[in-house]
């Protein structure tokens, strides 16, 4: 995994605020959808779309492409946002987000938009697709090291048992080209994680399966690439990386508020939220200078 340089990370975090500002943007013209988890994982999508992966916006059957499995879809205007940054669609259509006949639905939808990887809706069920594609990958003339599973998950969706199950089965086959990114955003749809079904500790429970964890503060565009760096270097055993984010990050009045998880803004705070990401994209340059 290559270093991040000082450039390249004012062009990462200048690229995130842009990306944040469309999601709030998309979601007040659908008048629907969830702000809290798309503005925390900005940043991880970022780093992704523009520095780690291995992809061609141009060539979407690419057979060498990385592959990015989003698990809880409820997110996806980061998911969209950070494609259409990327080239695989045009920025205005972002403004179509859950509109009837749109290709950007609420939760992907494979068959609608080229360069989805897996639908997506049902929540738990993403690692189990992420475990399913290594194995193909595997038994594919032996091959298992020439691409990276990127599985995208919320922490309240651990709550589910099938991503238990995928997570056992990951570890037994020592699926090492896996690399899971958990959201630990500590916030789910009825409040926050630890009241409503205790998760931690997750590095033992990972750990207990055979896997190789790691932790980051999900914002740091530095500690999050030297993470999957390490991962990419495991060749014994998959990958998760616990990253510590804030949900609504870059909103202040959305920021570590689950009421945020699955509501839009209306026009005044949409108004206000593109003002404070105008103000935060005026620091970061400054910063730079």
């Amino acid at each position: 995994m290559a270093n991040l340089l000082d450039e390249k990370v004012k062009f990462l975090e200048e690229k995130a605020n842009d990306i944040r500002r469309s999601i709030v943007e998309m979601l007040l013209e659908a008048g629907s959808g969830h702000s809290a988890g798309p503005l925390g994982m900005a940043d991880i999508f970022t780093l992704l779309y523009f520095h780690v992966l291995k992809h061609d916006p141009k060539n979407l059957g690419w057979p060498e492409r990385d592959r990015v499995i989003l698990s809880n879809g409820h997110i996806c205007p980061v998911l969209y946002a950070a494609m259409a940054h990327s080239g695989y669609f045009p920025v205005e259509e972002l403004k179509t987000l859950r509109k009837f006949g749109s290709r950007l639905q609420g939760h992907p939808h494979r068959e609608w938009l080229p360069g989805i990887e897996t639908s997506s809706g049902p929540l738990g069920s993403g690692l189990s697709q992420a475990v399913g594609m290594a194995i193909g990958n595997r038994m594919n003339d032996g091959q298992s090291d020439d691409k990276w599973f990127y599985c995208l998950m919320g922490d309240g969706e651990l709550d589910c048992g099938q991503v238990w199950e995928a997570v056992m089965m990951a570890g037994r086959d020592k699926l090492h080209n896996i690399i899971g990114i958990i959201d630990r955003n500590n916030i789910q749809i009825d409040g926050f994680t630890e009241d409503i079904m205790p998760l931690d500790s997750l590095r033992d429970k990972f750990e207990s399966f055979n896997w190789h964890v790691l932790e980051v503060d999900g914002h740091n565009f530095e500690s999050v690439n030297d993470a999957i760096g390490q991962a990419q270097a495991m060749f014994s055993k998959p990958s998760v990386i616990i990253a510590h984010t804030i949900p609504g990050k870059g909103v202040e009045f959305m920021e570590r508020k689950f009421e945020w998880h699955g509501k839009s803004p209306n026009a005044n705070e949409a108004k206000e939220a593109l003002n404070q990401l105008r103000t935060l994209g005026g620091k970061i340059k400054s910063e730079h200078e």
